[in-house]
């Protein structure tokens, strides 16, 4: 029997990509486009990173595929409308990535915190063995108030991590049932929580909806003590309304783990500004984290193809029609 033939457009370890081969017959490219793109219309299935752009019209040279197979929670590369009215399932992978995603986030409130970074600057400029004066005086994070934006699984992975270093915690969201274990966190709305938060962290999903979720009216509304942390995506926030609210004082600081363009441009503003902490997208990036990603991914693939349920699929009414054939 024929193995329907699948891209594979992220590196896999090589007892991976044997095991997948017994299901399937994998192309590998490589995160090339345009190696995608000329073999994309022979192709059944696609294991792809979720930074890797699959638009309406590079679909419309997929006549054959049947799934997508993101390598990472978010989809907002994939034109989901015209993904589902085409039949293609769109698979991603949930769960794995939140406690990592959760300790990076906790990581960047502590740091902003006690200044570790700047501290750190400090030491390796050769300021302590000057004997200079050191970097202002951090803060605890006991006692101050946390505002989550978006209480799904890395939401509620931050609060909980938040809590044991007694921290209040706020949260807006479009659920507002209590949560179990997390009952002393608060719904409250956006306004109230960008008001009343000592540091605001971002955990949505990209879509229309939260598109410049944060732009200068919620930026305005934020204490200029406050801190913005976003392990989200980049576009979540308008990033030319935080350079300015940062750059005038609005609010004190920002530590983005991702960015809109990512990689900046090496004359970013935000690059350049001392209350900003700038990483290179790596929520995820724990050897444990990864391999778990790469794992549920090829799941999702071969489930897909070979006519069994995937782990995760977000237009599940695809699979639906499909199983009513």
């Amino acid at each position: 029997m024929t193995k329907p033939p699948a891209i594979i457009a992220i590196d896999l370890p090589a007892g991976l990509l044997e095991d997948l081969r017994r299901s399937v017959t994998p192309i590998v490219t490589g995160g090339d486009p345009a190696a995608v793109a000329e073999v994309l219309p022979r192709a059944e299935g696609i294991l792809c990173s979720a930074l890797f752009p699959l638009p309406a019209e590079l679909l419309d040279r997929a006549p054959r595929l049947r799934v997508i197979s993101n390598f990472g929670v978010g989809y907002n590369n994939v034109d989901l409308e015209a993904a589902t009215a085409r039949g293609i399932a769109v698979c991603n992978t949930p769960g794995v990535l939140s406690g990592a995603v959760a300790d990076l986030a906790m990581a960047l409130i502590l740091a902003v915190a006690r200044r570790l970074f700047a501290n750190a600057a400090y030491v390796r400029a050769g300021g302590w063995s000057r004997r200079e004066p050191p970097p202002p005086l951090g803060w605890d994070p006991a006692g101050k108030t946390l505002g989550i934006v978006g209480f799904g699984r890395i939401g509620q992975a931050v609060a909980l991590r938040a809590r044991a270093f007694g921290m209040e915690v706020v949260y807006h969201d479009l659920v507002t049932d209590p949560v179990e274990g997390l009952e002393d966190c608060r719904p409250v709305s956006l306004e109230e929580l960008l008001e009343t938060s000592d540091v605001v962290s971002l955990h949505v999903n990209l879509d229309p909806s939260t598109h410049h979720l944060i732009g200068a009216r919620e930026l305005a509304l934020m204490k200029p003590t406050a801190w913005l942390i976003n392990t989200s995506r980049g576009q979540v926030v308008d990033q030319q309304a935080l350079t300015a609210a940062l750059q005038d004082g609005t609010i004190a600081g920002a530590a983005l783990d991702v960015l809109d363009p990512e990689p900046p441009a090496p004359d970013d503003p935000l690059l350049a500004m001392e209350n900003v902490i700038v990483l290179p997208h790596v929520g995820s990036a724990t050897v444990e984290t990864r391999a778990a990603m790469r794992d549920m991914a090829v799941r999702n693939l071969v489930a897909v193809l070979t006519g069994r349920t995937p782990p995760s699929c977000v237009n599940p009414s695809v699979l639906e029609r499909a199983a009513s054939r």
